[in-house]
C-alpha cells in the first residue's frame, strides 16, 4: 500500500497539508483509490486462486459501491501509478485494461476507454506526470507521453508526444507547454 501513502501525500500537498485521516474520510477520490489499491494488490498477488476469487468478488462489490456513491469507476485490473490525484468526483470511467503512469491528475468527467476497430482496437497507455482536464475523453490504442496536458473537453484518439499540450475535438497539439505547472 506504498502507492496509497503516496496518493495521500499528494492530496495533503494540494489541500494545504490537512490531516490524511480527514482527507480519507471526506474525499471521494481517496475512497476510490483506497478500494482500487486494496483490490489491485490482491489481483496482482500470488495467493491461492481459492482465496483470491472470493476476495475479488468482494472487490467488484466495493468498486460498484464507490461507483454509485462517488461516480468513480477504477477497476482493480487497471494499472494506475503512484501519486494519483482525482481532483473532483463524478463521471470518471477508467477501462479495466488502461495503464496510467505515476503522478497523474484526473479531473471530473474523464473517460479513459476502448475504441478502434480490428488491430487498432485497444485502450490508452498514459505516461507519467499527465494532467487530464475535466470531461476529457482518451480512447483507443494510443500512447500519451510523459508530462502532457490534455485540455478540458478534449477528445484524444491519436497518440500524443511527450511534453505537449493538446486540446479540441479531435485533440491537436496547441503548445509545447508541459504539465509542470498543473501537477
Amino acid at each position: 500500500m506504498a502507492s496509497f501513502k503516496q496518493d495521500i501525500e499528494k492530496y495533503k500537498k494540494y489541500s494545504g497539508n490537512k490531516s490524511g485521516l480527514l482527507l480519507l474520510l471526506s474525499t471521494q477520490g481517496l475512497w476510490a483509490l483506497f478500494i482500487y489499491r486494496s483490490f489491485n494488490a490482491i489481483y496482482r498477488s500470488r495467493i491461492s486462486i481459492i482465496v483470491k476469487k472470493p476476495l475479488l468478488i468482494l472487490g467488484v462489490i466495493c468498486q460498484k459501491w464507490i461507483e454509485i456513491v462517488a461516480g468513480i469507476y477504477l477497476p482493480y485490473s487497471a494499472s494506475i501509478g503512484s501519486s494519483c490525484y482525482i481532483g473532483h468526483f463524478s463521471g470518471i470511467i477508467i477501462n479495466s485494461r488502461a495503464i496510467i503512469g505515476d503522478n497523474c491528475n484526473i479531473s471530473q468527467g474523464v473517460t479513459i476507454g476502448v475504441s478502434g476497430r480490428v488491430e487498432h482496437r485497444g485502450v490508452p497507455v498514459i505516461g507519467a506526470n499527465v494532467y487530464i482536464g475535466a470531461n476529457a475523453v482518451i480512447a483507443g490504442k494510443i500512447t500519451i507521453g510523459d508530462n502532457c496536458v490534455i485540455a478540458a473537453n478534449s477528445l484524444v484518439n491519436r497518440s500524443v508526444e511527450a511534453n505537449t499540450t493538446v486540446m479540441g475535438v479531435p485533440a491537436v497539439v496547441v503548445s509545447d507547454n508541459t504539465s509542470e505547472d498543473y501537477i
